[in-house]
């Protein structure tokens, strides 16, 4: 799945439009690499997003297409 969609279904960012803008920024960080939005995201890649001044560091659990708002917990774990 591709990193942009895995941040909007795992509700890390809202908008699909909004993930794409911040890895456009380098804001996001794949295995403590600058990652691009179309970057393929799979089961234990690190996943760091640069929020401002806030810093949140996510370990993916699992890849899904789709997940309802209270399954969302077991697709990352914050490190």
């Amino acid at each position: 799945m591709r990193l942009d969609k895995y941040l909007k279904v795992s509700r890390l960012i809202k908008r699909r439009t909004v993930a794409n803008e911040a890895c456009d920024a380098g804001r996001v960080l794949l295995n403590g690499k600058p990652a691009r939005a179309s970057a393929p995201v799979k089961v234990g890649d690190e996943i760091e997003i640069q929020f401002g001044t806030r810093q949140v560091r996510v370990e993916v659990l699992d890849v899904q297409e789709t997940v309802k708002k209270e399954n969302v917990s077991e697709l990352f774990r914050y490190l």
